[in-house]
């Protein structure tokens, strides 16, 4: 049974605009090469799957324990077709192309079907200046975006600002958004992987040739009314906060919650019936149940599912700690 926390081996995928900090920010192992761009760490989408690592369940895809284990697994939210949220960590090395996503309606339309893609952001690192995009400038309309874009200066339409390690964006779908060079972020999301990339900055791929642009699907799939998009306001969380433990909340939408917790000493998660995905953005700590022994540090992640309880999770010193989960219906 699906009852202890869980680990599974990240899958790494390589990008234009990826680089090395994977590795040299969250100890990642990489192999030659500069342009490690994602580490995708809870994933079942397609063939893209996460695998245990650790404990009985080693060797066992998320889908599999969503259609074997879901009961178990899933808690409250039992049955699902898969498993709903992908998280994944992101280094921008350089310019990521300037995108955007369907929501559900639209990714039912493309042929495989597809979830639609709400995401957000967590900065683990920004260079002095590097630039976030989210939104279009107010004022912006489809119009004004197909002449900027034209013209190849699709950027002149985007709402952007300068990030700060620890700022959280909501992007739901239908944002235009990107990541500018020199910044990492943690990202949860829908199980989605389809993206419209409106522009690419004028570059060329690998092959000397421009990479695909999906300009109509992209255009049909812009919000005009959502207007620029900053770093969220966190609300505090009174009831799971004490002592030793700061709790905030992130984000709370219909697709998942995200909450962050600062914490020394013991923390409680889980035990409410739901499956929860932890990830650490600093510091080190040990869970009560984990099969592999091993320390839960900075850039690792697990999932805890419903059967497992309440896990206590201890740090020795000060931890940061994001806690990912289905909302109530």
């Amino acid at each position: 049974m699906t009852n202890y926390p869980l680990r599974f081996e990240p899958i790494i995928r390589r990008a234009i605009w990826g680089g090395r900090r994977l590795e040299t920010v969250l100890d990642k192992r990489l192999g030659d090469g500069d342009d490690f761009a994602e580490a995708w760490e809870v994933v079942d989408h397609g063939d893209d799957q996460s695998v245990v690592t650790a404990g009985p369940l080693a060797g066992k895809t998320l889908h599999q324990l969503v259609t074997e284990q879901g009961p178990s697994l899933l808690g409250r939210h039992y049955p699902q077709t898969q498993f709903p949220l992908l998280f994944k960590f992101l280094d921008a090395h350089k310019h990521l192309s300037v995108q955007v996503h369907p929501d559900d309606a639209g990714g039912a339309l493309l042929d495989p079907p597809d979830l639609g893609k709400t995401e957000a952001w967590i900065v683990m690192h920004a260079e002095p200046d590097s630039l976030l995009y989210a939104g279009l400038k107010r004022g912006f309309d489809r119009p004004a975006l197909e002449r900027e874009m034209s013209r190849g200066t699709t950027e002149l339409c985007l709402h952007r600002f300068t990030p700060a390690v620890g700022d959280c964006l909501f992007i739901p779908a239908g944002t235009v958004h990107a990541l500018g060079a020199g910044v990492m972020v943690a990202e949860i999301q829908q199980a989605s992987d389809t993206t419209f990339r409106l522009f690419d900055w004028n570059r060329v791929g690998a092959d000397g040739q421009p990479r695909a642009l999906h300009i109509d699907q992209g255009l049909d799939a812009i919000d005009y009314q959502a207007g620029p998009v900053g770093p969220v306001t966190p609300e505090a969380l009174p009831d799971r906060s004490g002592e030793n433990v700061q709790a905030e909340r992130l984000v709370a939408c219909d697709k998942f919650v995200l909450d962050r917790y600062r914490f020394q000493g013991d923390a409680s998660f889980g035990g409410d019936d739901r499956c929860h995905i932890l990830a650490v953005l600093e510091g080190e700590t040990t869970v009560a149940g984990d099969p592999s022994g091993e320390p839960f540090r900075r850039g690792q992640t697990l999932l805890l599912p419903a059967g497992a309880g309440a896990v206590q999770i201890t740090s020795a010193q000060s931890a940061l700690l994001l806690d990912m989960y289905l909302p109530d219906a």
